[in-house]
């Protein structure tokens, strides 16, 4: 209308948790005196589920909602006035509400093209004898209350798989499994806690491979069985290196599942549709294509794992889910700012803004220095392979040395002389062609050590090689 120049709906915040209570003011800027009956504020929750059916060569669509939320008030006027209608006066006004979110679970805010969960405030500015002006305002509610603590979530899962294949009257050796996962309740950002034992005594290479993927399911009640709907993605997905005959690899999850931001886990909260969350531990060989599997129930939490009397408490933040999630891949039409065609070209280059996308709980990962490879390859007393010393270091300890061919120890004492001998021309050149510059005292110690152990060691093995030719 020409007479309202500002209409606004502002929130204190843009996400709660059920129990808090939600404020915010409605800002109303006119330019002139007009009647106004009232000003009427909604507060609202609702799950929305619909998709298009074939039934009978005919294409239908199947729909349902439930509500969560519904509460009013009217904030300035009265819902039925007697007598004249108020004017109010031209000008800047700000009409502040209050509403009390409810204590029981509810669902997290979600969006995606099948259904939806979405909670809003609609304020409504009853204008008598003309078209009521109307806002929606949408926000996000965290939940359901999911906590990591939660003792059923920390019991430890564990899993085991073995697979022993024939040629004919020989039994070949053994594939073996063993998987276990720490707690089964991560919040987004967290890693999981899952430890791998692969023990490979067969004829052909196998792989490890981790899946986390998201299960989202809807339903619809319509007749007597009700319609359905399931969706699956692929969260995160790990492959390891490959774990050669006779070897056996231990690998441990901790700097590489790292949980992606993404919707928590729903279930038993809303009729109209659930989320839920499975972890796939698989081993591939590499040749027949089969492989060992096992699955593990993940629950995405909203509440991060905490250590008892721990200083170092986790920093939570709130951002919108990866896109290839359910629950970040779509954006309704109604939260998308287009741009107007104005007949000329229109190079690509514009932005469409986004009005309004449903964050989630994360946990803000500590920076670490690099580790060396949690991949461990063990060579197998029980079966040898030419393939088993790949990558193997051998490390003697102090005073030990390898027994083996007399001529061959000649030549490799030989050549640890001269790589010893080397080294010390080289420092001693160093030090040379470095007189002119300013060196402490505590390098020059240094220094004059090194040089004293690398002459022990050139008589040590000099002496070696002596007892080796007599």
């Amino acid at each position: 209308m020409d007479y309202i120049r500002e209409f606004d709906i502002r929130l204190e915040r843009e996400m709660y948790y059920a129990g808090e209570t939600l404020a915010g003011h409605v800002v109303l800027d006119t330019v002139e005196n007009f009647k106004l009956r009232a000003v009427r504020v909604v507060l609202r929750g609702k799950a929305h589920a619909e998709w298009k059916v074939v039934v009978s060569g005919d294409r239908r669509t199947v729909k349902d909602d439930q509500y969560f939320i519904d509460d009013r008030t009217i904030i300035w006027g009265k819902d039925k006035p007697e007598g004249n209608v108020p004017i109010l006066p031209r000008g800047l006004h700000k009409f502040p509400f209050k509403f009390q979110l409810p204590e029981s679970s509810l669902p997290s805010s979600f969006e995606s093209k099948p259904g939806y969960i979405r909670y809003y405030i609609k304020v409504t500015v009853d204008i008598p004898y003309a078209s009521p002006p109307q806002g929606m305002k949408y926000f996000t509610i965290i939940g359901p209350h999911i906590d990591c603590m939660d003792e059923q979530y920390l019991k430890p899962m564990v899993g085991h798989d073995k697979r022993t294949t024939c040629c004919l009257c020989c039994e070949k050796g053994p594939v073996v499994l063993r998987a276990k996962l720490e707690r089964s309740a991560y919040v987004c950002g967290e890693s999981i806690k899952l430890k791998a034992d692969v023990d490979n005594q067969g004829e052909e290479e196998v792989r490890l491979k981790v899946k986390l993927l998201q299960f989202v399911e809807f339903f619809v009640e319509r007749g007597v069985l009700g319609v359905g709907k399931e969706l699956e993605r692929l969260s995160l997905e790990y492959r390891g290196d490959p774990v050669l005959p006779g070897t056996r690899a231990v690998w441990d999850s901790a700097p590489h599942l790292v949980v992606p931001i993404m919707p928590p886990t729903l279930l038993g909260v809303c009729r109209l549709m659930q989320i839920y969350y499975v972890l796939k531990v698989n081993l591939e060989f590499e040749k027949s294509g089969e492989d060992l599997h096992m699955h593990f129930p993940v629950t995405i939490a909203t509440v991060p794992f905490r250590i008892p009397n721990s200083k170092q408490q986790p920093t939570i933040t709130y951002e919108t889910a990866s896109e290839h999630v359910e629950g970040g891949s779509y954006i309704g039409p109604e939260f998308l700012l287009g741009q107007v065609y104005d007949g000329g070209q229109h190079d690509g280059s514009r932005d469409t803004v986004v009005l309004y996308r449903p964050v989630y709980v994360c946990v803000v990962r500590p920076q670490t220095p690099p580790t060396q490879k949690e991949h461990q390859m063990i060579p197998s007393s029980k079966h040898k392979s030419p393939h088993s010393s790949r990558g193997t270091k051998v490390v003697l300890p102090e005073g030990e040395t390898t027994r083996g061919d007399s001529s061959n120890s000649s030549k490799s004492m030989e050549k640890t002389t001269k790589q010893l001998t080397s080294a010390a021309a080289d420092y001693n050149t160093a030090v040379k062609g470095d007189e002119n510059a300013a060196i402490d005292d505590e390098d020059r110690e240094v220094g004059e050590i090194s040089a004293r152990l690398i002459d022990c060691s050139v008589d040590t093995e000099t002496q070696s090689l002596k007892k080796v030719a007599r």
